[in-house]
């Protein structure tokens, strides 16, 4: 496949906003990141680079340097080369092609190890934004009864399922981006900041009274506006966890709303 290269200067206050602004940019197309060089099928940059250059102009802090084609290859053989499988805890095996969730970062090392230490035997999980699948594979391997994971991401979703095949457990993978219409024990979301903060009511509703939300993604700083917008939904804060400057809350539901 051929591919055009942007090189992007970026200059933001906060490190959410370069998330942000990285999803912004993979909604129009782009799908590999590597540090200010955006990758994006030559295709899709041909129908869509107005769009971008208008995001990018739109965006303080982000400069369009200069766009070129690069030279064929196998990015996608490329990315996981520098990315090889992962063998993790509980004998799981993540094969990351191209999604967020392989078990090296630090929110999914916090994740991970809150799960191994978790018995889900009977629970229903909701893995949102599930990447790789990575999160959804150890509730399952924790006793999970049930396991829905969904992303936005046609790639993540098909290597959820890949990863779940590999890994021998029964997860529900979806395509989509609000929550399901269930209701669960635990949920887990591993994502920025703005989509937890906007996802809030929707966590909030779908746990069963007790049940346990999970957030990870995101700084220190943005502790205090999560646990606001979590205890407004009827979730009360049991713990912070850090790992180097990222941090783990969870909250439970303490009451039918």
């Amino acid at each position: 496949m051929l591919y055009h290269v942007l090189h992007i200067k970026t200059n933001f206050s906060e490190e959410w906003q370069k998330d942000l602004f990285d999803q912004q940019l993979c909604d129009l197309g782009v799908d590999t990141i590597d540090g200010d060089l955006y990758y994006i099928p030559s295709e899709l940059w041909e129908t869509q680079n107005t769009n971008i250059q208008s995001q990018i102009s739109y965006t303080e802090g982000a400069e369009l340097l200069q766009a070129e084609a690069c030279p064929d290859e196998n990015w996608n053989a490329t990315w996981e080369a520098e990315h090889p499988v992962q063998e993790l805890p509980l004998g799981i095996t993540i094969v990351p092609h191209c999604a967020f969730g392989a078990g090296h970062h630090e929110t999914t090392a916090m994740m991970i190890e809150q799960l191994t230490a978790t018995d889900l035997h009977g629970q229903t999980v909701l893995d949102h934004g599930t990447g790789t699948g990575v999160l959804a594979i150890f509730a399952k391997r924790r006793g999970a009864e049930k396991v829905v994971a969904i992303d936005i991401d046609e790639k993540s979703v098909a290597n959820a399922k890949e990863n779940a095949i590999l890994n021998k457990v029964d997860i529900d993978v979806r395509l989509g981006e609000t929550v399901p219409p269930f209701t669960f024990n635990l949920i887990l979301a591993n994502i920025h900041r703005n989509v937890l903060l906007a996802n809030m009511p929707a966590y909030a509703a779908a746990l069963n009274a007790g049940g346990e939300l999970w957030l990870s993604g995101f700084y220190e700083s943005d502790c205090p506006i999560l646990q606001e917008a979590a205890e407004k939904e009827g979730l009360e804060l049991i713990s912070v966890l850090a790992n180097g400057e990222w941090r783990l809350m969870k909250c439970r539901k303490t009451e039918l709303r």
